[in-house]
């Protein structure tokens, strides 16, 4: 099948079936949306993996953070009081420093360059 023929038909069918949800032509708007601000995500090189992963369990983290302050009366105390989530918080914080390291180097090593 021809990439011309085969592109439209498929935005054809996921504008049908985003209208056929709720019959609602904002449905149809907001895909073309986002689909638009997708395109404009992929023209920046973002990755998707961890916008998806932002997305999905984002409300799940804020829930169980809600539920954790809720829990100790508002006390942020209680994060790192558990010697697991004290760990998990250790090593992210080392996992962040590993990737922002090489960009920090690149920075200094163009400060410190003499012409």
């Amino acid at each position: 099948m021809p990439y011309r023929v085969l592109y439209p038909s498929i935005l054809v069918f996921m504008a049908i079936g985003a209208y056929s949800l709720s019959n609602a032509p904002f449905d149809v708007l907001m895909m073309a949306l986002f689909g638009i601000l997708g395109y404009f995500f992929y023209k920046l090189e973002c990755e998707p993996a961890p916008l998806v992963l932002g997305f999905i369990l984002g409300p799940m983290m804020e829930e169980n953070l809600r539920r954790a302050m809720v829990m100790s009366s508002g006390n942020p105390i209680v994060l790192v009081t558990s010697p697991v989530s004290t760990g998990f918080l250790i090593a992210a914080t080392i996992l962040l420093c590993i990737v922002l390291a090489p960009s920090i180097r690149k920075k200094r090593e163009e400060v410190f360059v003499e012409d």
